[in-house]
């Protein structure tokens, strides 16, 4: 395979000269309207680019200092969720405002007594009328208080077996029963929260896809979140690489260090392994497949390459690692970037799918191993489905 992207002579790259030379200071709404925030999703939102020219857009982005607009779970997750099964009327309404950064989206999904089992959600939807009206209790939503929008996931049938029963609903965040309550990390920032839902009233229209049958569609979110979390920056796909650590540590003189050497090296072979994971990805998007449980590969080996890369700033850093700031703190991440990595790092193994959830995929759906074992039932949940079809004996 040649892992070179296409020269300037590549139709992709001639035609966004084009456009940045009559847009050189272009804004959200400007990128967003142009089909560059998301070249890869179907005309009027996006350009229907395949994959090649997705990254040589992507390339020339980076060389023009554009930025795109942040909004990261409305662009990586609700988005392409509500593409794939929204209606036309919901298209029309949100994703424009999505694309331009307009309206910033968070995801409702975690519950304070599911953990890691998304599909023990408790948070109820009952149907009344053209409304929902929800009660329960989500955790650890990032930009909750920033939020226009949230994709809520509900159980609307109480009833049915645990991964059935569910409806996937956009909560607008401004309405009357959501309150936000602010989680502050370690690091003494604030992007988590708790968010309680009390008798919210979510109109019937809000639904994204069939009633009780939101689990396919959070698969669906869950499958683009571990992709966009597994770019080449080394928290959740952001910041700092692998690369602007190396170029780090040869001016820290700590490289004569064998032992430094050996790190460093392990982390540049992770990172090239990483990387041609994202290019095996690329190939599979070419054949028209969608992310699968090499999402889930790759999520599990870039969080924890993520912690070893951030654990390897602090060592640089020496008897000076346990302070804010430090000689790393002048990269060109400026600030606290890498501190502030390290303090967040052990979040990268839990947000988004845990690495035991993300093993569990891996030995179910590609080592075709048996499922987990349900300890208080005794069965395995794919048992339990098999009992449930059956009906009682």
């Amino acid at each position: 395979m040649d892992m070179r992207l296409p020269g300037d002579d590549h139709p992709a790259r001639l035609g966004f000269r084009a456009w940045h030379a009559d847009h050189p200071d272009p804004t959200g709404r400007d990128l967003a309207e142009s089909g560059y925030v998301a070249p890869h999703w179907p005309s009027p939102w996006g350009l229907d680019a395949d994959p090649i020219s997705q990254l040589v857009i992507d390339d020339e982005i980076r060389r023009s200092k554009i930025r795109r607009p942040s909004n990261p779970i409305g662009i990586g997750w609700a988005g392409p969720t509500i593409l794939y099964a929204g209606t036309q009327e919901q298209r029309d309404r949100y994703l424009m405002p999505l694309l331009s950064g307009e309206e910033m989206w968070c995801q409702l999904f975690s519950e304070p007594e599911a953990g890691s089992d998304l599909a023990g959600l408790a948070t109820r939807a009952v149907r009344d009328g053209d409304e929902y009206i929800v009660n329960g209790s989500k955790i650890w939503t990032t930009f909750a208080h920033e939020a226009r929008f949230g994709i809520l996931l509900a159980r609307t049938d109480p009833n049915a077996p645990k991964h059935e029963g569910v409806s996937y609903l956009i909560c607008p965040m401004d309405a009357p029963g959501v309150t936000v309550t602010p989680i502050v990390d370690m690091t003494g920032l604030h992007a988590f929260n708790q968010v309680f839902l009390d008798n919210v009233r979510i109109p019937v229209d809000n639904r994204v896809g069939e009633e009780n049958r939101g689990w396919d569609l959070a698969k669906v979110t869950l499958g683009n979140e571990r992709v966009s979390l597994s770019g080449e920056g080394a928290i959740w796909g952001n910041g700092p690489t692998v690369a602007d650590l190396l170029e780090l540590a040869k001016g820290s003189g700590r490289t004569q260090d064998p032992l430094v050497r050996q790190e460093l090296a392990a982390l540049y072979a992770e990172a090239e392994i990483l990387r041609l994971i994202r290019l095996r990805t690329v190939s599979a998007a070419i054949l028209g497949r969608s992310p699968g449980p090499e999402a889930s590969i790759r999520k599990a080996m870039s969080d924890a390459h993520g912690k070893r890369v951030m654990r390897a700033a602090r060592d640089l850093e020496g008897t000076a690692g346990v302070l804010s700031g430090g000689r790393l703190g002048t990269s060109r991440w400026g600030g606290d970037m890498w501190y502030y990595g390290f303090l967040m790092s052990p979040a990268l193994t839990i947000g988004g799918g845990t690495s035991e959830v993300q093993r569990n995929i891996i030995g179910e759906r590609v080592l075709g191993l048996p499922h987990d074992i349900d300890v208080e039932a005794g069965q395995t949940w794919a048992e339990s489905r098999s009992h449930s079809a059956r009906g009682p004996a």
